[in-house]
């Protein structure tokens, strides 16, 4: 919408189309003959974008503010009012016929737009088949290159007129609907909230005739208008993630069923919690029987856990798939799948199907949770499989032959106790492919071992180690140094040890003790002796 305005300003100022001046308003129209350059057609076109696009913005605020609805409309209809005006210019003779063909489709797109928010949904499929049709003939007509806008354009109107045939009555459309969403990724625009909500209102009139569910051999009314609705969808939801045609489709389908289970579960320990305080001030004898509102909960949070364990496997299945194409052939500059993000997937799988065993209701179905075993035991070994994988890349091999050992023992544990369960286990990945892969790689293990130790073996030998002696110590013995053609190369000692040497003699004057010195005495001066009054000046500090 700002941009808009200012390319109007920018053209009128160009054009010197001005609306009189600062002091007085003066209105002037685009006319025929006025029409010498094609900048003219383009202010009606930025006046019609600039009131499409607050209608745009009012439709954003009209979640909240709904009065703002009728804003919304009027912005719309001027949008119309400046396309009309727009197409009967270009039917003038000085306009090409690509342009007068875009004309029409533009003004029957926008009215389909308006007729669209009117819930005018058979004047709404007509605009639009008029625009669709439009554009698929200039798209037959021009390069493939131009044709890609066009082929964009019709994408992008035939969700708005299934919606509408929906709406008028044909039942088919909302298949068709669910499928365009499907491939897409989800909609886009004008139609996104509607198609959600549409979905939403005919899950919720099938609900109305929803009042219980069956789980496990027992029977649980289910009273919640959101747990209704999400149980309803439940099996459309899993049919979408099945027929997804990628693994980002594929997740962002997860993703939205796991926050409607959330969502359906938050409802239902609201209901919870008034009952649990019930329960702790009833009398009731039958305290291993879990409620009916419990066991609901127990059931939504059954599904999410199960839903999240697919989720994680999907996504384990395409990191193993990235990790045979990476062994295959390597890429440099891109981060690679790793042994590491496998067990990590597998992990939180492990976490899932504990927290499965922990379900309130379930403690005591023996069935279940032998079933939940053999699961855990599939996934164990697996797990097992890619820590031993992760082993073998840093050449311990001893550690990872005895992983590979204990997937074979958890595989073995799984296939003796299936029986029963054989139709319950079909979804896990097949245990028997997993054996034949760990025989394999067992004997892949066996060999690089072997090769490995013979290389160490050609490496330990005398004429390769050092000793740890530099060069100077070693002329006479050969051996291959690659350090000395490197820049910490080990030629002698430095700085040198110390070693021993003689110490200087010392010498002891022994001939002075037997020396005789002539006599001094005769050389020395004596000072005369002084009488008492040279002893008394002494005590008081006088001197001679």
């Amino acid at each position: 919408r700002g941009y808009c305005s200012r390319r109007l300003r920018r053209l009128r100022k160009t054009l010197n189309f001005k609306m009189g001046n600062r002091h007085k308003f003066t209105g002037k129209k685009v006319t025929e003959e006025i029409l010498s350059d094609n900048r003219y057609l383009l202010l009606i076109l930025m006046d019609a974008e600039r009131a499409w696009s607050y209608a745009m913005q009012l439709k954003q605020e009209a979640n909240t503010e709904p009065r703002k609805r009728f804003h919304l409309l009027s912005r719309l209809r001027k949008a119309v009012k400046h396309a009309e005006e727009l197409e009967r210019l270009c039917e003038s003779n000085r306009v090409d016929a690509k342009t007068k063909l875009e004309a029409q489709a533009y003004m029957a797109y926008l009215t389909g737009m308006l007729r669209f928010e009117h819930q005018e949904w058979k004047a709404a499929m007509e605009a639009f088949n008029k625009c669709k049709t439009i554009y698929e003939k200039l798209a037959n007509a021009f390069t493939e290159e131009q044709a890609v806008l066009y082929n964009q354009r019709v994408e992008e109107i035939s969700p708005n007129i299934r919606y509408c045939a929906y709406n008028i009555g044909d039942q088919s459309a909302m298949n068709e609907l669910m499928q365009m969403r499907l491939r897409s990724g989800g909609t886009e625009g004008l139609l996104a909230e509607k198609l959600e909500a549409l979905i939403t209102q005919t899950r919720a009139k099938q609900a109305a005739t929803m009042s219980e569910v069956e789980w496990r051999g027992r029977t649980v009314p289910v009273k919640i208008d959101k747990v209704r609705i999400f149980l309803l969808g439940l099996a459309d939801n899993e049919a979408a993630i099945v027929q997804a045609e990628n693994e980002e489709t594929k997740e962002r389908l997860f993703e939205s069923l796991l926050s409607e289970c959330r969502d359906a579960i938050q409802a239902v320990r609201e209901d919870l919690k008034p009952d649990q305080k019930q329960r702790e001030h009833s009398l009731e004898g039958d305290s291993g029987k879990v409620s009916n509102i419990q066991y609901l909960h127990s059931y939504l949070t059954y599904i999410k856990l199960s839903t999240a364990i697919k989720r994680n496997e999907s996504m384990a299945k395409s990191l193993q798939k990235a990790l045979l194409q990476q062994q295959r052939s390597e890429e440099d500059g891109k981060r690679t799948a790793r042994p590491q993000d496998l067990i990590r997937l597998y992990d939180i799988i492990l976490q899932n199907l504990v927290e499965l065993t922990q379900l309130p209701g379930l403690e005591e179905d023996k069935n279940f949770q032998k079933e939940i075993g053999l699961k855990t035991l599939v996934y164990k070994a697996y797990r097992c499989f890619f820590i031993a994988q992760s082993y073998v890349l840093v050449k311990k091999w001893s550690e990872a032959l005895v992983l590979y050992e204990r997937v074979l023992k958890y595989a073995g544990e799984v296939q003796s106790g299936a029986g029963a369960f054989t139709n319950s286990l079909k979804e896990l990945p097949d245990v028997q492919d997993l054996i034949t892969q760990v025989n394999a790689e067992k004997y892949s293990l066996q060999a690089a071992a072997i090769l490995d130790a013979n290389d160490n073996h050609e490496t330990e030998s005398p004429s390769q180690v050092k000793d740890g002696k530099p060069l100077s110590e070693r002329f006479e013995t050969f051996c291959l140094d690659p350090s000395l053609v490197s820049k910490q190369v080990s030629l002698v000692h430095f700085p040198p040890g110390f070693q021993p040497i003689p110490c200087k003699p010392l010498f002891f004057d022994l001939a002075l003790n037997h020396v005789a010195f002539p006599p001094l005495e005769d050389k020395v001066e004596q000072k005369a002796k002084s009488g008492l009054t040279g002893y008394i000046k002494g005590i008081f500090g006088f001197k001679s």
